[in-house]
């Protein structure tokens, strides 16, 4: 938030004293020199530009984190009713192979729909109550985060990046889905049909699969999971009907969990005075306002270099000022020849620097149409790259926070999984890219 702050101020006294100049998006340039003399108009026209180029990228980062408030707080509402408890029924093995694959099934497809954070958290916490040995449980959860990513990418509310490139028109929610699908399941077959026959994933386990399952459910549980997860599922189909954006169709689906919270009962003897445990508002004071707020200004911070003018790039013969962010695109395009190679090198950085301001730049550097084979790659690559390194992605931070893993054991005993898996899914992504087109 500081960064974003002093990366606006920076700017603003650069622009106010004529040193420095902005661009929108529409790559109309605004700057002060020269304005000052003229007075009147121009000097307005100038100032206008810079306020208003401002208030875009704050309207656009605003829906992002409205999208993700509401996205976050229907989990939670979910989770107050104990939904994700319904979950435990379909976990019903003795086997460390079977558990692996039905774990990472419902990692694939949960992170799809409540994002892969969630899905990693929920299924952290499924496998505490039966995987009580650590040393064994911490392989699980690792090929989780792998899971989770993989499922992520393909969905445009799988993961805050797809859903950033969604919002922002780049990608819509059937070219997301048609392009991705196949090479993100490679990105988690592969790793998972490897780690089948490794040690950790031979023989049994003690489970006690059916005890306390019943117990812990609640009356609202299965109503409140399944109509979560639909209103989640929801936003997409409303987005491609009315053509709204996106956090327009999560507001209207936290509106409806929210309304049927308040009025359904999760105990046989439920009273008004426990109906606060299962509201919207200990919901809402549950997500997690820190992330949000780092969104908030990491995207700001990358915006702030989207709007300054920093070269001059050729097109069609004229040469044309351009932000900071293209102008480094331009030189990519220069120095790397191919695009596939600098989206690659995107996908391996992911694992070191967070993928959100990796892919806010991204969308700043490049101006292709939307559903591209560029912003699908960017997609995939940002979503799955992560996994080759615990602090990669928001799910490995939080596997990595609930379950103590080690930075240098997840290195040398998952990092290559993930690393197959993501050049598995690359490559189909190759192949398929110009059949589907």
């Amino acid at each position: 938030m500081i960064m974003a702050a002093l990366c606006w101020a920076l700017l603003a006294v650069g622009f106010n004293f004529g040193w420095l100049s902005v661009v929108d998006t529409h790559e109309h340039i605004y700057s002060l020199v020269g304005a000052h003399e003229a007075h009147g108009e121009g000097l307005h026209l100038a100032e206008e530009g810079f306020k208003n180029t401002l208030l875009h990228h704050l309207g656009k980062t605003a829906e992002i984190l409205i999208f993700l408030i509401g996205a976050m707080t229907i989990v939670e509402i979910v989770d107050l009713h104990r939904g994700f408890e319904v979950l435990k029924s379909y976990v019903n093995t003795r086997s460390k192979k079977r558990l692996l694959w039905i774990v990472g099934i419902l990692g694939f497809i949960l992170s799809a729909i409540i994002d892969n954070l969630t899905a990693t958290i929920v299924l952290v916490t499924l496998l505490r109550k039966i995987v009580p040995d650590k040393k064994e449980r911490l392989w699980f959860v690792a090929l989780i985060v792998i899971a989770a990513n993989a499922g992520g990418a393909w969905s445009p509310i799988g993961d805050v990046t797809t859903t950033m490139l969604w919002i922002g028109n780049k990608v819509s929610a059937p070219g997301l889905i048609q392009y991705l699908v196949i090479p993100s399941i490679a990105c988690f077959i592969v790793p998972f049909v490897v780690a089948s026959f490794m040690g950790p994933f031979k023989g049994d386990i003690k489970l006690d699969v059916d005890e306390g399952i019943q117990a812990e459910r609640l009356l609202s549980s299965r109503t409140m999971l399944f109509l979560g997860l639909g209103m989640i599922v929801f936003v997409p189909i409303f987005k491609t009907v009315t053509h709204l954006p996106p956090y327009l169709g999560m507001m209207l689906s936290l509106g409806v969990v929210w309304l049927v919270s308040e009025y359904i009962h999760p105990e046989e003897d439920f009273t008004e005075s426990r109906r606060e445990m299962y509201s919207a508002h200990k919901a809402l004071s549950r997500i997690e306002l820190s992330s949000i707020l780092f969104f908030l200004g990491i995207l700001m911070a990358v915006a702030a270099l989207e709007a300054l003018v920093f070269g001059t790039v050729m097109r069609d013969g004229e040469t044309i000022q351009v932000g900071t962010l293209r102008y480094v695109a331009e030189v990519l395009d220069q120095l790397v020849p191919s695009q596939d190679i600098v989206v690659m090198l995107l996908g391996f950085a992911s694992a070191i620097i967070d993928n959100v301001p990796l892919v806010a730049a991204s969308m700043g550097m490049y101006d292709v149409p939307i559903d591209s084979k560029l912003w699908h790659f960017i997609a995939y690559a940002a979503g799955t790259g992560g996994s080759m390194l615990i602090i990669g992605s928001a799910a490995g931070v939080a596997a990595m926070g609930m379950e103590r893993i080690d930075f240098i054991w997840y290195l040398r005993k998952i990092a290559w999984l993930a690393f197959i898996g993501f050049l598995a899914g690359a490559g189909v992504f190759l192949l398929l890219e110009p059949l589907i087109s």
